[in-house]
């Protein structure tokens, strides 16, 4: 009950304006606040319903976390200290193709009279009544929300556009599945090979992209790995290392006037730096900027300014005239 109560209480600071969430985060943490974007939603909910629960912050909590003893980057301690990761990667290519026919397998054994029934069942009722959401739940999960227009409109529409909107459904879920296998190695990167240090486990790599190679390249290296592990031995593989910046600050936050967006992260806002949006509004002001002399520089040299110099001039001379007359 207590864990649904605080799923309901996140979910609710979630439809709340980002901005408003964020700000509100600043003033009872404000450390957190500045790691993280206010269109982080989760993570801003998240923080706030730490310090709504129990009165302290996110951020203390965290350094709670890693001043124990074992604690580092990653946070506390680890369950089991003498520990190891082995990370299977294969070629993008090689692994694109492997994720496209997990799809096709998938729906040669019944995808889609699974998400039918599931759409009966749990869906339907919540698109009538307007209350959908796609980002909360099972319904987040990759496979179902890709295939919405198909199943809303499946026996409403003729039979060709129900089956360009399953081959629309079909690439979806195949560009998001990869997309997420793309994901879990920058996950693997950043979270272990980037920040190494006290209770960071070594990684070692495991080439999976020739199947035909599985005996010789994955499983007799991983046994001979886990093997030293518990033999407390160093093993003959090398862990994957990685080059890394001590100086970088993935939670840094820079405010660029000029694009009128936050960035979280060193290494985010030298990109942004270069990117073409950026260039893009940098050209922009330089043309205004550049209009802008312009439009002064000849308001100076006006005809009607010149007049109006002259004849000032003139009185002045008359002046001068005059004096010497007297």
């Amino acid at each position: 009950m207590g864990t649904e109560k605080e799923f309901d209480r996140k979910v609710e600071l979630e439809k709340e304006d980002g901005h408003v969430l964020h700000k509100r985060l600043s003033q009872v943490d404000p450390e957190m606040a500045a790691k993280l974007h206010p269109h982080d939603k989760r993570k801003v909910a998240r923080s706030l319903q730490v310090f709504e629960e129990t009165g302290i912050s996110h951020s203390e909590f965290l350094h709670r976390q890693h001043a124990e003893e074992g604690g580092g980057p990653l946070g506390g301690p680890l369950k089991y200290p003498n520990s190891c990761i082995l990370w299977l990667h294969a070629d993008q290519s090689v692994l694109d193709e492997r994720l496209d026919k997990r799809v096709d397998d998938m729906l040669a054994a019944g995808l889609l009279d699974e998400l039918r029934d599931f759409h009966r069942r749990y869906n339907q009722k919540k698109i009538e009544e307007n209350s959908q959401d796609y980002q909360h739940g099972i319904f987040q999960s990759i496979g179902f929300k890709e295939f919405h227009e198909y199943l809303i409109t499946e026996g409403k529409c003729t039979p060709e556009t129900s089956n360009q909107l399953l081959k629309k459904g079909i690439e979806a879920l195949k560009q998001v599945t990869k997309r997420y296998a793309r994901k879990q190695n920058r996950w693997v990167k950043n979270r272990f090979l980037s920040r190494p240090g006290p209770g960071v486990p070594p990684i070692y790599g495991l080439e999976v992209s020739d199947t035909l190679k599985w005996e010789e390249s994955v499983l007799e290296p991983a046994l001979e790995i886990v093997q030293s592990f518990i033999q407390g031995r160093k093993p003959d593989a090398a862990p994957v290392k990685m080059p890394y910046s001590n100086t970088e600050n993935k939670r840094s936050s820079h405010m660029c006037d000029l694009c009128g967006r936050i960035i979280i992260g060193d290494r985010e806002w030298a990109a942004h730096m270069k990117s073409k949006s950026h260039l893009h509004q940098m050209k922009k002001r330089r043309r205004l900027d550049s209009d802008a002399f312009t439009t002064i520089g000849s308001q100076s040299i006006s005809p009607d300014r010149d007049k109006e110099l002259e004849e000032k001039g003139s009185v002045g001379q008359n002046d001068e005239d005059l004096k010497s007359s007297v």
